[in-house]
């Protein structure tokens, strides 16, 4: 049986914990750190982390969209981080922590601008949203020891302060879209 492989690039803070909790859905064949939308040919997590090349730390999302719509997604990518901060999430500040959905055509674009519309007249958060929606430029997928990082590193303080916190309200709130 063919999949509807497709593909979602997001950016909501640090790329752990958004990789983390999207490869635990059901419908996800894979989630990436990876960086976008900078100026640097092959950008490094070092150079990246200093803020001058205009890349946003992201997580590349190939779903199955006929188990997960990219309106899905998107809900559960707002669900995870808060749109309304400008260049951070939380302690993580500088504009590789911005909040951005690369899209990857006008369909993409549509969407995200659709639900971004619905979630500011909803007034869920006190403050406006801040999400870039912006065309999918010069991607690059992490270094390997990126990948999986939550998993593979869980004595690492930052995950046990931040990750760890995060993806338990993750589970709970998501729990019936879980992978078994």
């Amino acid at each position: 049986m063919t999949k509807n492989i497709q593909q979602a690039t997001l950016a909501g803070g640090c790329f752990w914990c958004i990789e983390s909790a999207f490869n635990a859905l059901q419908g996800v064949e894979s989630a990436y750190s990876g960086y976008a939308g900078g100026q640097m040919d092959a950008p490094t997590y070092k150079a990246v982390c200093e803020g001058n090349t205009g890349h946003a730390e992201v997580v590349r999302i190939n779903y199955d969209a006929d188990q997960l719509s990219y309106r899905d997604v998107l809900e559960i990518f707002f669900a995870l981080h808060d749109p309304t901060q400008l260049n951070r999430q939380g302690n993580d500040i500088g504009s590789q922590y911005r909040s951005a959905i690369f899209y990857h055509d006008e369909e993409q674009k549509r969407a995200a601008e659709t639900l971004i519309n619905e979630l500011s007249e909803q007034e869920i958060w006190p403050d406006p949203i801040v999400t870039e929606v912006t065309a999918l430029t010069n991607y690059h997928q992490a270094e390997d020891y990126h990948q999986d990082y939550f998993r593979n590193n869980p004595q690492n303080q930052y995950c046990n302060m931040v990750v760890a916190p995060k993806l338990a309200k993750f589970r709970q709130k998501f729990a019936s879209r879980l992978k078994s």
